[in-house]
């Protein structure tokens, strides 16, 4: 593959004129650009070129982007991917998430919050440095099992392996590291994670989902957990010892 060596953007999109627009105004914004207007290009795309992040759209003609991101997760890609969607309802930010999405942006958007939580992302994968805290503390790690999560730089280990997860999953995991040993509602959760709306029954269902997808990467048997566990009626918790 190519390596370009600056921060590389994949944008799929079938829309003519927002994909020139994002090609334009990302790389104004001091990232490499390179589009593709259907899952069939993306793919041909990720053939030859590295990438930081996918921007993919949900409704596209052919493969849908919900479908072409399951099947980048499924087959093992770890780059970060940022869903855009004309769609803005629960249930659709959900099929996202479960597809492996580490974000969601409902169009219409502003360019310049795409950036943002573009460049977000990106600090968390490390590709683009924090700017330097004086006086900042020693790495925060919280240790459960052989797992080691710090929670500065938002890394899972187990030993020496690299635990991939997506940010909504870092974030979730975050929020329970911070409190571990005390349960956490869905609804606080949800607002903890950066959701809005937790009356909505449906923002708890969003967070059974991350649950759930976590679960699968932290216990040796996700249907009886060790370590992430509900407690009837109330919540989550994460137990370290």
């Amino acid at each position: 593959m190519v390596d370009i060596g600056l921060p590389h953007i994949l944008v799929v999109d079938d829309d003519d004129r927002l994909r020139d627009l994002l090609k334009r105004y990302l790389g104004e914004n001091g990232f490499m650009v390179t589009v593709a207007r259907d899952a069939l290009e993306a793919r041909a795309r990720l053939e030859a070129f590295t990438f930081d992040l996918l921007v993919i759209d949900v409704l596209m003609p052919g493969e849908k982007g919900v479908d072409l991101a399951r099947s980048l997760r499924d087959g093992g890609m770890t780059v970060p991917i940022m869903m855009l969607t004309a769609l803005s309802e629960t249930d659709d930010r959900i099929a996202g998430l479960e597809a492996g999405a580490d974000d969601y942006l409902a169009k219409p958007f502003e360019p310049r919050e795409l950036v943002l939580r573009i460049e977000a992302i990106l600090r968390r994968y490390g590709t683009r440095p924090e700017q330097d805290m004086p006086g900042k503390a020693e790495t925060s790690d919280v240790k459960f099992g052989d797992f080691c999560f710090d929670m500065d730089r938002m890394i899972l280990q187990r030993g020496e392996e690299h635990i991939y997860l997506t940010t909504a999953e870092q974030d979730l995991l975050a929020a329970l590291a911070r409190r571990t040993g005390q349960t956490t509602s869905r609804e606080q959760l949800f607002e903890l994670t950066g959701g809005t709306g937790s009356a909505d029954p449906a923002a708890s269902r969003s967070i059974d989902v991350q649950v759930t997808r976590l679960r699968r990467k932290l216990e040796d048997d996700p249907k009886q957990p060790r370590y992430l566990q509900t407690v009837r009626g109330r919540g989550y918790v994460l137990y370290t010892d």
